[in-house]
């Protein structure tokens, strides 16, 4: 079972986010730089399934050169090599792009099974994974939260509004993780000694017959990015009796929100 995770790098979710001058991005001087939490879903239940029948677990990322960083921790949690797409022009490209880039990779490594996060907790597109499916013209499961595999074929329990899917579909196949599916395992520190040995190629959009031209034309574009309104502190109303502060509400709810 060769099997493909799709990674991204992103801010560690307990940094202070600060936007940067151009008011279109975010600082990153002093980021803290993790996997994305539903790519380390990913990565872990790539592990369970190599371990349960065999192969490999390549781990396949766009980004910048510090993008390697989040690659060796995979590595180190147990797969086994890692490629990285470092191009200047990937960093320009929307969800649709990185999934042009990702399926390109893709195609040249053997498969029966590509797993990514249900969305980057930075953009929060949800685009890349179903993208990625469709370049391929793989089968498509989303939010899974359970999978076997049997015959050649996936089954999975995605979550819906209300309940739980299930879905059959024949391999090779990309899935979507969904909280629930697994706890992903920490790096041991045998396995961050062995993940320095492991291979981890670095291509640019040249070395996968790419033009950055024809690659790098988003359809969405950040035009700017602003923190959100401050709420209003919460208002205590002090009356002696239940009666008197339900008139004090009333009075507050009329003469100041000026919602009745």
């Amino acid at each position: 079972m060769n099997i493909i995770v799709l990674l991204k790098q992103v801010p560690s979710t307990e940094t202070m986010i600060q936007i940067a001058g151009d008011g279109r991005s975010v600082k990153t001087d002093d980021v803290s730089w993790i996997i994305s939490p539903y790519d380390e879903f990913a990565v872990e239940e790539a592990l369970r399934i190599k371990e349960k029948q065999g192969g490999t677990v390549t781990i396949v990322s766009a980004g910048g050169a510090k993008a390697a960083e989040a690659i060796r921790t995979a590595l180190a949690m147990g797969a086994d090599k890692g490629i990285l797409v470092n191009d200047p022009a990937a960093m320009a490209c929307d969800g649709l792009g990185i999934a042009r880039i990702l399926s390109t990779v893709i195609r040249g490594i053997p498969f029966d099974l590509v797993i990514a996060g249900q969305r980057a907790v930075d953009d929060e597109n949800f685009l890349v994974g179903a993208a990625v499916a469709e370049f391929l013209k793989i089968p498509f499961t989303s939010l899974v939260i359970r999978q076997e595999i049997t015959d050649g074929k996936i089954t999975c329990h995605r979550t819906i509004e209300g309940g739980t899917a299930v879905v059959t579909s024949p391999l090779p196949a990309l899935f979507t993780t969904q909280r629930g599916l697994n706890e992903p395992r920490y790096a041991s520190l045998p396995g961050v000694m062995k993940a320095k040995k492991k291979p981890l190629d670095t291509k640019t959009l040249a070395d996968l017959g790419l033009d950055s031209a024809a690659v790098v034309k988003p359809l969405m574009q950040v035009t700017s990015m602003r923190f959100p309104e401050k709420r209003k502190a919460g208002k205590i109303i002090d009356a002696a009796t239940p009666r008197a502060k339900a008139a004090e509400l009333v009075r507050i709810l009329h003469e100041e929100a000026k919602v009745i």
